[in-house]
């Protein structure tokens, strides 16, 4: 290494790559432990290939010294330990540029010392290694389910020189996206999946053909940062339990190696690069869900690998006695909006959207970032708008999970400045009560399957502020919501206290698998119905994973821990129920043809509103609470067009029920395009086996039913 250190001071250019900066003047100014060294670029953070040499730049504020150690590719113990000098500080940032360092022939952490007063929440230790919060990529985690043994992480340089051609992403508007929830491992690692690359990003990618067939147009992927998926590693039941979904960040800047499949030397996130070039050459976006309310280093009892060791009173929201505030669940909260995790947060995203091409991301429990530093929540987070307003981000979309673990519920209330978008968990909520049957929620429905303007006020937030979903990661699969009363979560080993009891689930008359085959029909029915009203519905829908094929967890409405057949997707049963994706397809379609469910038209020259409910008859503008019958109309034109008019009527009871339609325009009729009362599952698309008239304005609607209809000429 010294003689390496030696041959950039003539100026030769060391590393593999392209190096971000290459400046051959830079001279060294210093000589410690063996390296040539200088100050460095103190407004980058991180560690970056400069050519001559590699810039290290960190920043404490009450650090009284900090410590570079180098390690050989996979070494426990560090070959060179570089002291950085006081000359080296400015403010609170250090930075250096070691001269001589071949990215590929090293990895770094720090220790840092300084003051050890837990009361005053400050906690250095010297003799605790620590990971850089600004690493692009984290070693040691690159196969599943194995962790360092060390206690402790290194980083590696990475070289940003992926070639992303001359493609443009999608950029496709809010308003026209149906997003695909998933889980990368779970989503190819069955080997029914039958991809060469079994839970890597390289597997997903060879999905992409089914996804673009399927028609959705985003893919949201649960968390891609790297996590500690070994967090709570125990046995239960003979299983092998992990912190399978990843929602305990190690790293934000750094991609989840053990997704790669092959090991990435200094080109950490080249398989997600390429994962996300072809989902864009194929016109689809990429959202992902990002954790920035807490880390893995839990609480007082929790790991000790980073944040706790550089400013543990910064990075983290305490209490006056030094304790951890716990509003994320998960033994920490991220301590958002003091300035210098915000500004960490920005980088973040920002390095997310220029290197990666990244189109969205949704916050987990994102109404902690609009806690104050005591946790309190703020009228106007800093945070919030500077996302908002960030020129980098300008174009991104933004998703908030509007409520966090301590009691902080804001759907409808979100500080969004026109730009956030909410994960809309009343559409979750009360559309799972109506569709079952449960009285007193037709009104809500209605208000939901409208785009939910008693939440969102248009002028407000727009029309594309609702996220609207029924199922998600979090809670039973759409299979399971019509299977199961209440959640089966023994095999994850608490007795099955963890997970919702507010599922508002029904099991048709069974519990669980069952040969009944009218009880399968109704379960089938009630799938169908989710699916049409959902992707009818005003605002942005969300698919989660393998609804479209009747997956099922078993009853399992929490299986965060759940590496196994419970989480993986089996796609032999894409085989067993094509019907059902079908049904999917066919909707997704249906949507993307009618842009009066998207709210992109304009005035109906038929004179129809855009957008309009009834109960059983149209002049019904109020409900009695046993009423179970409800009818949502969107109509519009574009310029120059014709009218595009869409009516829903769903039939939550359980007997059949007659419905009068708006009269049409002069000259056309109703036409019936789904009718999932029909017996058999392939005759519930009507469109394009026949044309169906309702006569005379009037249809019958079979228990538990929904029809989707479209006004056409007739003469």
């Amino acid at each position: 290494m010294e003689e390496k250190a030696k041959e950039s001071n003539m100026g030769y250019i060391s590393g593999s790559g392209r190096p971000l900066i290459a400046d051959t003047s830079l001279k060294p100014m210093d000589r410690i432990d063996g390296f040539y060294v200088r100050p460095g670029a103190f407004g980058v953070l991180g560690a970056t290939d400069m050519g001559v040499g590699v810039n290290f730049t960190v920043q404490s504020r009450g650090a009284t010294s900090v410590e570079l150690l180098l390690f050989e590719r996979k070494a426990e113990k560090p070959f060179a330990t570089l002291k950085f000098p006081e000359t080296y500080k400015v403010g609170y940032v250090y930075s250096m540029i070691v001269f001589g360092l071949n990215i590929e022939e090293f990895e770094y952490a720090y220790r840092l010392d300084g003051p050890y007063q837990p009361e005053k929440g400050l906690l250095f230790d010297k003799t605790k290694l620590l990971l850089d919060p600004y690493a692009k990529a984290v070693t040691g985690q690159s196969e599943w389910g194995v962790g360092t043994g060390w206690g402790h992480y290194h980083a590696r340089v990475v070289q940003n020189d992926f070639d992303w051609g001359k493609y443009r992403q999608p950029m496709l508007p809010m308003e026209d996206l149906v997003i695909y929830e998933l889980h990368v491992r779970g989503f190819t690692k069955h080997s029914s999946s039958k991809v060469e690359n079994p839970g890597t990003f390289l597997g997903l990618m060879e999905k992409v053909p089914y996804l673009k067939d399927l028609g959705v147009n985003a893919v949201e992927l649960m968390p891609i940062f790297e996590f500690d998926e070994m967090r709570d590693s125990r046995e239960v039941n003979g299983n092998h339990l992990v912190d399978y979904w990843g929602y305990n960040p190690v790293s934000f800047f750094s991609p989840n190696t053990s997704y790669a499949a092959s090991t990435e030397y200094n080109r950490e996130g080249s398989e997600l690069k390429r994962l996300i070039s072809f989902l864009h050459e194929n016109g689809m976006e990429v959202i992902l869900d990002v954790v920035f309310n807490h880390t893995a280093e839990g609480d007082e009892k929790g790991p000790f690998f980073s944040f706790k060791g550089f400013d543990n009173n910064v990075y983290y929201m305490l209490t006056p006695e030094g304790r951890y505030y716990n509003f994320s669940g998960c033994g920490n909260t991220l301590n958002c909006n003091h300035p210098m995790v915000q500004q960490m947060i920005l980088d973040c995203l920002r390095y997310w959207v220029t290197m990666y091409r990244v189109d969205g991301f949704r916050f987990d429990l994102a109404s902690i970032l609009g806690r104050n530093e005591d946790g309190s929540p703020m009228n106007k987070p800093p945070l919030l708008q500077s996302l908002a307003m960030d020129p980098i981000l300008g174009h991104v979309k933004l998703i908030a999970e509007a409520w966090d673990a301590g009691g902080l519920y804001q759907v409808g209330t979100f500080p969004a400045w026109n730009r956030w978008a909410e994960w809309n968990g009343m559409y979750r909520d009360h559309l799972r009560s109506f569709l079952k049957g449960d009285g007193g929620m037709a009104k809500d429905a209605v208000n939901r399957i409208m785009g939910s303007p008693d939440l969102y006020d248009p002028e407000i937030r727009g029309s594309n502020a609702s996220v609207n979903f029924i199922t998600c990661h979090d809670g039973f699969t759409l299979n399971d919501l019509y299977s199961y009363n209440q959640k089966h979560n023994e095999e994850n080993g608490w007795k099955n206290t963890d997970g919702s009891d507010d599922n508002r689930s029904w099991n048709c008359g069974k519990e669980g698998v069952t040969r009944d085959p009218q009880i399968l029909k109704l379960r089938r029915k009630l799938m169908r119905n989710a699916c049409a009203v959902l992707l009818c519905s005003r605002g942005v829908p969300m698919l989660l994973a393998g609804d479209e094929f009747c997956n099922s967890q078993g009853g399992n409405n929490n299986p965060y821990c759940q590496d196994n057949e419970i989480s993986w997707l089996n796609w032999n049963q894409l085989k067993t129920n094509r019907d059902m994706f079908e049904f999917f397809r066919y909707m997704i379609h249906f949507r993307h043809c009618h842009p009066a469910l998207r709210g992109k038209l304009g005035a109906a020259l038929c004179g129809f509103p855009e957008i309009s409910w009834q109960g059983k008859t149209p002049m019904e503008q109020s409900f009695e609470w046993d009423s179970r019958v409800i009818g949502v109309m969107f109509a519009g034109a574009p310029k120059g067009g014709t009218d595009d008019v869409v009516f829903v009527a769903v039939n939550a009871f359980w007997e059949e029920q007659e419905m009068k339609l708006p009269k049409p325009p002069d000259r056309s009729g109703w036409r019936v395009c789904i009718d999932t009362g029909e017996e058999n599952p392939e005759d519930c698309i009507v469109e394009g086996r026949e044309i169906r008239l309702a006569e005379e304005n009037k249809i019958v609607l079979k228990p538990r039913s929904v029809q989707i209809l479209t006004v056409v000429r007739t003469g």
